[in-house]
C-alpha cells in the first residue's frame, strides 16, 4: 500500500469495474484509448475527480464548474451538457453497483490526432471522454498518523505560462517534485512559488496553524482546490481566523499544526516537513475541528 494522501484500503471489487469510454462500457483490462489520443501524445486534456458518498455526488456543481472552466481555458469544446455528463457518471455508478466511498475521475482530451503532433488542427475526432469509478476509502495510516513532506526544488509556475489552477493532464512537474520527495524519504512534496513562498503540494493544498490562526497561500500559485475552498469556508463560518497570505519555510518550520487538503483524503495531518517535526503525531486540535466541520459539510450535501 502506497503511503500518502491518496493511500486507499485495498478493495478487490476494483478488479472487475467497468470503465466508461465515449458512451460504451469496457472491463478494466479492455479499457483502452488510441496511442494517437491528444492526452497521450502531448498531455492535451483536462480532468476532474470527486467523491460519492451514500449515493451523492459530493460538491458536484463545484467540480463541474472547474471542469468547464478548464476546458474553456485550453479550447476543448465540450459536446455535451452538464446534465448529460452527470447522466453518464450515474450510469457508470449504476452499472458497477456503487453507492458509497467511491472515487470518480472524469477525463476529457481533445481527441484523436492524424499524426503525432501538438497542432490541434490535426485532431480528427471529437473529444474523448473517459469515466473511471472505483471503490476507494482512505487508509487509516495517513489519515490518523499523518504524512511527511519534503520541499522540492521544482517550483509552482507562474499563471502566465501554465496556470496552477488548470486541472490539465500535463502534470510532469508535479511528478518530478514527488519523485524528489520520495527519494528524500518523505511521503509527498511541498512546493514553493516563483518568489520562494510556500504554495501547495504536488497533489494537495497546504495549510499550517500558528497561534490559533490557519494560514494558506494566496492562491495565486496553487491548485484551485475544491476542498481548499471548503476549508476556508468552514473557518469563516466557525470563527476560525484563516489567512490567505505569503509565508516562507521559516514560518512553516515553526508551525503548531499543519495539514493538507484534497478531494480523496479530505484533511490529512502533516507531522514532519524536511525532517523537522510539526506538532504532535496525528491531527492537532484545530485540524480535528476543521475536519469535523468538513465531514459535517459533506453530510449536509448528502441530505440536500
Amino acid at each position: 500500500m502506497v503511503k500518502g494522501t491518496h493511500q486507499a484500503k485495498e478493495d478487490a471489487r476494483n478488479k472487475s469495474v467497468k470503465i466508461f469510454i465515449n458512451g460504451e462500457f469496457f472491463p478494466r483490462e479492455a479499457a483502452k484509448i488510441s496511442v494517437f489520443d491528444s492526452g497521450y501524445l502531448v498531455g492535451d486534456g483536462v480532468w476532474e475527480a470527486f467523491r460519492v458518498h451514500k449515493g451523492c455526488l459530493v460538491f458536484i456543481d463545484l467540480h463541474l464548474d472547474r471542469l468547464w472552466q478548464s476546458a474553456k481555458v485550453v479550447g476543448i469544446p465540450i459536446p455535451f451538457s452538464r446534465e448529460e455528463l452527470v447522466g453518464h457518471i450515474q450510469k457508470t455508478l449504476d452499472i458497477n453497483g456503487m453507492q458509497d466511498h467511491i472515487h470518480v475521475r472524469v477525463m476529457l482530451t481533445r481527441g484523436i490526432k492524424a499524426t503525432p503532433s501538438q497542432d490541434p488542427r490535426l485532431t480528427i475526432s471529437g473529444p474523448n471522454l473517459v469515466i473511471i469509478a472505483e471503490h476507494k476509502e482512505a487508509g487509516d495510516e495517513s489519515k490518523n498518523q499523518g504524512v511527511s513532506l519534503f520541499t522540492s526544488t521544482i517550483r509552482r509556475g507562474s499563471p502566465d505560462y501554465l496556470d496552477p489552477r488548470l486541472n490539465c493532464h500535463s502534470k510532469l512537474h508535479e511528478v518530478q517534485a514527488l519523485i524528489q520527495a520520495l527519494e528524500a524519504g518523505a511521503d509527498e512534496a511541498l512546493m514553493l512559488d516563483i518568489h520562494g513562498f510556500v504554495s501547495t503540494c504536488n497533489a494537495t493544498n497546504f495549510f499550517m496553524v500558528k497561534d490559533g490562526e490557519v494560514w494558506t497561500s494566496t492562491g495565486q500559485y496553487c491548485m484551485n482546490g475544491i476542498t481548499r475552498g471548503n476549508v476556508i469556508r468552514i473557518c469563516r463560518e466557525n470563527g476560525i481566523t484563516c489567512l490567505q497570505k505569503n509565508f516562507s519555510l521559516f514560518d512553516v518550520y515553526g508551525a503548531d499544526e499543519a495539514f493538507v487538503t484534497g478531494t480523496f483524503g479530505g484533511l490529512t495531518p502533516v507531522i514532519k516537513i524536511d525532517g523537522k517535526p510539526i506538532g504532535a503525531t496525528g491531527a492537532g486540535p484545530i485540524t480535528r475541528q476543521i475536519r469535523t466541520g468538513y465531514e459535517n459539510l459533506i453530510e449536509q450535501e448528502i441530505q440536500r
